[in-house]
């Protein structure tokens, strides 16, 4: 009999993890896909989501194929057709965002089915039952998609009928408490995950005005303005202008690398000082504006006229502005601390 091929959606985290290995044991060929975002939490120095996709599919040695979330996926965060969740979090119509990718890369890649590492019930929007059979319908999938955890829980795929994979190595698990999956990693011999659960920025309600405030003010998309807006605190100072303002040396790095040419950027000349990225239209009042805001969060002396390194391309100007805004009138411009 021919040896199948499955497609993973692979995270880097442990359920679609432990989706591969399960493949693997049963003889099945695994390609892993992963997709990269701007608002992954899974992050840190040197280990963020699309790593840890890598490290894993390192270690089973199976390849793997990144794909980065573009402009189209931007404009289904602002207009979802199923809604959002409790944040700004188009959980279903990512999923099926995701799944249409794959559908278009399992015919070049040659595979027979794809694998999620979905758990019936684990998450509120998108893993319901009714929701994943939206995302199944609607990614155009029907059959050819198998969630090894919990494939028990739904009727047969094409891979179970046609013996391409023993359903009674599937599993049945539900709901969102995470033992059954700790102890199927001891159990299979998946060790080393970070990022067990995931994580998306879309859901933190406390993400929403940043990303409200973009979506109101963009003219065009950006897919780095999104990266930004894990950085630093973002200061509306006009209708198409923002101000970004680094916390620690590691914003400022990141800030500076980021700038696009011909936007500004502004540090205090006289003392410690943040760096502020000025961003869309650059004009002289959005500039002095944002080199006023700019002295709040540095030591300033009240009321003091300070020196503003301004620097756009190859060229720098000094302005010079009076420190003069309190906490409150600061706050009338912030979009997010």
């Amino acid at each position: 009999m021919k040896k199948r091929k499955a497609l993973a959606l692979l995270s880097g985290g442990l359920d679609s993890t432990l989706a591969v290995k399960m493949m693997l044991d049963m003889g099945i060929d695994v390609e892993a896909l992963n997709f990269t975002s701007p608002f992954c939490t899974c992050t840190g120095k040197n280990r963020g989501c699309k790593s840890e996709a890598m490290r894993v599919a390192e270690e089973f040695n199976i390849p793997i194929k990144v794909i980065h979330k573009g402009l189209d996926y931007l404009e289904i965060v602002r207009n979802p057709v199923h809604g959002y969740g409790k944040g700004v979090n188009p959980c279903v119509d990512c999923r099926i965002y995701l799944l249409r990718k794959a559908k278009e890369y399992m015919a070049e890649c040659g595979a027979d089915f794809i694998i999620t590492g979905e758990v019936l019930g684990q998450r509120p929007m998108s893993q319901k039952r009714d929701s994943l059979r939206i995302i199944e319908r609607e990614s155009g999938l029907e059959g050819l998609l198998l969630r090894p955890l919990s494939a028990q829980h739904f009727d047969p795929t094409i891979p179970e009928k046609e013996g391409w994979v023993d359903r009674d190595k599937l599993l049945a698990i539900k709901g969102r408490s995470r033992k059954e999956l700790f102890d199927l990693a001891e159990e299979i011999d998946v060790k080393n995950y970070p990022c067990p659960a995931g994580g998306c920025l879309l859901t933190e309600l406390s993400f929403v005005p940043k990303m409200q405030d973009l979506f109101d003010h963009s003219d065009e998309l950006d897919p780095r303005d999104f990266r930004l807006l894990k950085l630093g605190r973002h200061l509306r100072v006009g209708e198409r202008t923002k101000v970004i303002i680094g916390r620690d040396e590691s914003d400022n790095n990141l800030l500076e690398n980021a700038r696009h040419e011909g936007e500004a950027a502004i540090t205090w000349m006289d003392g410690n000082t943040p760096i502020g990225v000025i961003t869309g239209r650059q004009d002289q009042e959005a500039i002095q504006l944002a080199a006023r805001l700019l002295l709040r969060y540095t030591r300033a002396e009240k009321d003091a006229d300070c020196r503003i390194s301004v620097r756009q391309g190859n060229t720098e100007q000094v302005v010079t502005v009076r420190n003069n805004l309190d906490e409150e009138a600061v706050k009338a411009y912030v979009i997010s601390l």
